[in-house]
């Protein structure tokens, strides 16, 4: 799945300011890459640098779009979702405006409206955050 022009608030429930992500790179019903470019007005900037905040959204945000991608692929509504826990948090470093993030998630388990998920944050080929990821779908 290629994301050539397509809407990225399509796939995500988020809203400006709070969009982390910038395009779906590429999805499938497991795996997902976006891209996001690091902008000196995100809300989660200061002195320069993507903070833990805005690193943590960007990882859930692209397991939103994720689910977004596979909601609509089966033509459902794109739901809610909220992070539930967060486990194994790794950050390397923080990112600097004018940096692009390349997340990757990767989805290892589904549990009723609960999915499990890793997810890391990639900036010229280095890691700059990982972690696992629960998230609570509302229905």
């Amino acid at each position: 799945m290629e994301n050539h022009g397509k809407n990225i608030l399509n796939y995500i429930p988020q809203r400006e300011p709070f969009v982390m992500v910038d395009k779906i790179i590429y999805s499938d019903d497991k795996f997902t890459s976006t891209a996001f470019l690091i902008k000196q007005d995100n809300i989660f900037v200061e002195d320069g640098f993507f903070k833990e905040p805005g690193l943590i959204e960007n990882i859930a945000q692209t397991a939103a779009s994720n689910a977004g991608y596979v909601a609509i692929k089966e033509n459902r509504p794109v739901l809610l979702g909220f992070i539930a826990a967060i486990k194994n948090l790794q950050i390397n470093y923080f990112p600097k405006v004018g940096d692009e993030l390349i997340t990757e998630i990767i989805i290892e388990n589904q549990i009723f409206d609960i999915t499990i998920i890793q997810g890391r944050a990639i900036c010229d080929k280095k890691i700059v955050a990982q972690c696992e990821l629960k998230i609570f779908i509302k229905k």
